[in-house]
């Protein structure tokens, strides 16, 4: 039988990833295993534009307080249910830091929603969730939002 004794959720705290969260939890309790809850907060640099306004230090405090406040929303979700659960925040792409919290944590498993970039977007850029199915040094379950429209 396979032993899963540590998850990775990354979570951007969309409605896609509370999909890809009750899957981490059923998992969670099935095999007894932790969680780590991860959010990668995309910094910009100061003075750049966002959506229309100056991004500026205090403006981007306040997002960053949101982003912790939320993961540890998410965390508490877990506890609540006997889940052992812990936060992960840090910055930068999220992708890169997916694997490279994976295999600096030894994760078993990472748990991660399929979203994100669409159309000419999707195309230059690529999703995260591809980029982390193909170079994660771990297994890969991505959870599709269940009402998402299968193409062609």
């Amino acid at each position: 039988m396979i032993a899963i004794k540590k998850l990775l959720l990354p979570t951007d705290f969309s409605e896609y990833s509370q999909f890809s969260l009750k899957y981490a939890a059923a998992l969670a309790e099935s095999f007894a295993a932790k969680v780590y809850v991860l959010h990668v907060h995309e910094s910009y640099p100061q003075g750049a534009l966002f959506e229309g306004m100056v991004y500026d230090a205090d403006v981007a405090a306040k997002v960053e307080a949101g982003a912790r406040r939320d993961l540890d929303a998410v965390v508490a979700q877990l506890t609540t249910r006997q889940i052992q659960a812990e936060p992960v925040f840090t910055s930068g792409q999220p992708y890169l830091q997916i694997l490279r919290l994976a295999e600096e944590l030894e994760v078993d498993l990472i748990v991660m929603a399929t979203h994100g970039r669409r159309g000419i977007s999707h195309l230059i850029f690529g999703s995260n969730a591809e980029k982390v199915v193909r170079l994660s040094p771990c297994p890969v379950l991505t959870v599709k939002h269940p009402d998402h429209e299968s193409v062609g």
